[in-house]
C-alpha cells in the first residue's frame, strides 16, 4: 500500500520550506508581487475527468468549502452525457500579508463524452475570450479605471492515477491549450498509487509530455541571471513535475493540539499537507505564493502576446484582402 513513512526524499529538496506554506515566516520567494496594499488578481482554470476529486481539491486549496458537493440526479438519466459548463467562483484570501482575489474555474462534464472534440474547443474558446476582453479594454481610446483583469493564469489538468502514462484524451488536451495558458499536470488521488508505483507513473507521464511535445509550465528559470536560491528552487519544483496531490476536507485534532488534515484508512493515514506524503503543499505554495507573480508575467507578456499578435496579424490580413477585393 501506501507506504508513506518509507516515502523517499527527493535529492536536494528541503520539505520543511513547505510545511508551513501559509505562514507569515515563509521563505521568500523570488517572484514576488509588487504591490501588498492593491492585491492581486489570481485566475485557475481546474479540468479533468468526473471523479478525480476537483471539487475537493478546491476546497482544500481555499481551505473553505468554496464547491458544494456534487449532487448525483436521477439514477434512470446516469447514462445520458451532460454538457460541459464553466463555473467561476470567487475567493477572497490572504498569503504571506498579500490579499488576494482569487478565481477557480471548474469545468464540470469535461471528457464524459466518447467523442470529446468539442470539450477542447470550448476551452481554448473560453480562455482566448478573457483575452480578447483584455485587447479589446487596451484598445479603448478611453479605458476603465476598474477593468477585472479575467485571464486565465493557470490551467491545473489533472490526469487520471492509471500507471500506465497518459491517455489520448489527456495529450490532446494538453496540447490544445499550452500555448494559450500556464498547464500545470497534476496526479489525482496519488493515494491510489504505492510510491514505487506513483514514482514510475510521474516518470512515464514526464516521457510522454516530452514525447509529444506538450507545452507545460515547467519552471523556467536562467542560470545566468537568477540567483542561485531561484535556480535551486526551480529545479526542485521541475523535477516533482507531475504533482502528486490529495484533497481531504477532514480534518483531525492531533494531542499537540495541532489540527491535520488527514484521509484515514485501515492502513494508515495520509496527511495531505505532509510533504512526505504527497505535493500538495508544494503546489498550493507555489502557486498562492512563490511563482504567483511569474504565472501572472508569462500570461501577460508571452502567452496573451502571442495571441495579440496572431489575433491583430489575422484581422490585417483579412483587411488587405477584402482592399484587394
Amino acid at each position: 500500500m501506501f507506504a508513506h513513512p518509507t516515502s523517499p526524499v527527493v535529492p536536494g529538496l528541503q520539505t520543511d520550506q513547505f510545511q508551513n506554506y501559509s505562514s507569515y515566516h515563509a521563505r521568500p520567494g523570488s517572484h514576488r508581487w509588487k504591490n501588498a496594499k492593491k492585491g492581486l488578481q489570481f485566475t485557475v482554470m481546474t479540468v479533468g475527468c468526473p471523479g478525480l476529486g476537483r471539487t475537493t481539491f478546491i476546497n482544500t486549496l481555499c481551505e473553505k468549502q468554496v464547491l458544494p458537493p456534487p449532487v448525483y440526479g436521477n439514477p434512470d438519466q446516469a447514462h445520458e452525457v451532460q454538457p460541459m459548463n464553466f463555473a467561476p467562483y470567487n475567493v477572497d484570501m490572504e498569503e504571506d500579508g498579500i490579499k488576494i482575489a482569487l478565481t477557480v474555474i471548474d469545468t464540470p462534464g469535461f471528457g464524459n463524452g466518447i467523442d470529446n472534440e468539442e470539450h477542447f474547443k470550448q476551452i481554448v474558446q473560453y480562455i482566448e475570450s478573457r483575452y480578447e476582453e483584455t485587447l479589446a479594454e487596451e484598445t479603448r481610446i478611453k479605458r476603465n479605471p476598474k477593468f477585472k483583469d479575467n485571464r486565465v493564469h493557470a490551467l491545473l489538468y489533472f490526469i487520471t492515477p492509471t500507471g500506465h502514462g497518459l491517455r489520448e484524451l489527456d495529450i490532446k488536451l494538453m496540447k490544445r491549450v499550452g500555448n494559450r495558458v500556464n498547464v500545470i499536470p497534476i496526479v489525482a488521488k496519488a493515494d491510489s498509487l504505492t510510491v514505487d508505483e506513483l514514482a514510475a507513473f510521474k516518470k512515464r507521464v514526464m516521457e510522454d509530455i516530452d514525447n509529444f511535445r506538450i507545452p507545460i509550465y515547467n519552471f523556467p528559470y536562467d542560470p545566468e541571471e537568477d540567483d542561485d536560491e531561484v535556480v535551486e528552487e526551480s529545479r526542485e519544483l521541475r523535477n516533482l513535475l507531475p504533482f502528486a496531490v490529495v484533497g481531504c476536507d477532514e480534518e483531525v485534532n492531533e494531542a499537540d493540539g495541532s489540527i491535520v488534515r488527514v484521509r484515514t484508512y485501515p492502513w494508515g493515514r495520509v496527511e495531505v499537507d505532509n510533504t512526505e506524503h504527497c505535493d500538495f503543499a508544494r503546489l498550493r505554495f507555489m502557486l498562492l505564493n512563490s511563482h504567483l507573480s511569474d504565472l501572472k508575467e508569462i500570461t501577460h507578456d508571452i502567452l496573451y502576446e502571442n495571441y495579440r499578435t496572431e489575433k491583430l496579424s489575422d484581422e490585417q490580413t483579412s483587411d488587405g484582402v477584402t482592399a484587394e477585393a
